[in-house]
């Protein structure tokens, strides 16, 4: 990616202003953490000379939920470093546990007496779960976040026709074979319209809608799509466009800013014959967890709950440190 980015062709066409780079640091591989402030130093350090830059816009510290509140504290302290000496643009904590994530953003505002400014969380808001709306954005603003990225908005995959891809790591989606076979029925439902609309589409349009409307001036909300193809972006370009307006004849994404509340109306409808046909299965949480109001001990604090297994070990064994272009509308 620094390559890529240091070309001279790249160069000329685009300014390091024109793009966001995020990192995560944390987690190394599937079963192996380090979250000490020597290693957080370290690993922006490196970031910083594989992209080639002097800055990152966002660095988060990734899938919190597997190390305790505490080395998750202490490393946001650590972020908030680089953030003072403007090495950081915006800390961020990233993960899949809602409760956790709103918990280590909540401690650190009261330890630092600064906010956690991004959380990015994954298969949250989408056509089958919406917890990050009903459950997480309220408490993520009270904790002083003002951006939440969400991300997998076809929940890892799930939401297409044909079933869940496989790929290196073979079928390690945290799925049941019940919401599996309902997500197939929907899938079929959709395609049966014959109108050329996909579950894949719908669903990409969905998350996008549920994004823009929980934006606020003071907090906003982005969708986060995975893209291996060109094909990828060219089909997630077109799924924006069906729900999002630009003013004047513009055809770039960057100037689709406001929902086409005329074609909102249309896709939330069908969405939700869609989400009467997933039935028991909306809302299904991926760790097991079942959805919990917070309680709160004697001395006002959360109550911990036991940790959780981690659902997308598999997914981690080729991965290491990843970074991404933010893509987000």
């Amino acid at each position: 990616m620094g390559a890529a980015l240091s070309d001279p062709r790249i160069q000329s066409r685009y300014q390091r202003s024109d793009y966001e780079l995020m990192t995560k640091v944390g987690r190394i591989k599937e079963n192996e953490f380090n979250y000490s402030p020597d290693w957080i130093r370290k690993s922006v350090a490196r970031s910083l000379e594989r992209f080639g830059t002097t800055y990152l816009d966002v660095v988060f510290c990734h899938d919190v939920e597997y190390v305790s509140l505490d080395e998750a504290v202490t490393a946001v302290g650590v972020l908030l470093e680089f953030q003072r000496a403007g090495v950081i643009l915006r800390v961020g904590i990233s993960g899949y546990d809602i409760d956790v994530l709103a918990e280590v953003a909540s401690l650190a505002r009261k330890k630092y007496g600064h906010p956690v400014d991004v959380v990015q969380t994954w298969a949250q808001l989408t056509l089958q779960n919406t917890q990050a709306e009903t459950r997480g954005f309220d408490r993520f603003r009270t904790a002083g976040v003002n951006s939440v990225f969400c991300s997998s908005p076809l929940a890892v995959g799930l939401l297409r026709t044909g079933g869940i891809p496989l790929g290196l790591t073979g079928d390690w989606h945290p799925a049941p074979q019940g919401l599996r076979a309902a997500v197939a029925e929907a899938a079929e439902w959709v395609d049966k319209l014959g109108d050329g609309e996909t579950l894949c589409s719908l669903a990409m349009q969905y998350a996008i809608v549920k994004a823009k409307q929980n934006c606020t001036p003071s907090f906003s909300v982005s969708t986060i799509t995975g893209i291996s193809t060109l094909s990828d972006l060219e089909q997630n370009v077109v799924a924006a466009k069906k729900v999002l307006k630009t003013v004047g004849n513009s055809e770039s994404l960057l100037d689709y800013t406001e929902l086409d509340s005329q074609s909102v109306e249309s896709r939330l409808s069908l969405a939700e014959r869609v989400r009467l046909i997933i039935g028991e299965w909306i809302d299904y949480d991926f760790s097991g967890k079942k959805p919990k109001t917070v309680n709160s001990d004697s001395n006002g604090d959360d109550i911990k709950e036991p940790d959780a297994v981690d659902i997308t070990a598999p997914k981690h064994k080729e991965l290491k440190q990843p970074a991404a272009i933010r893509v987000a509308v």
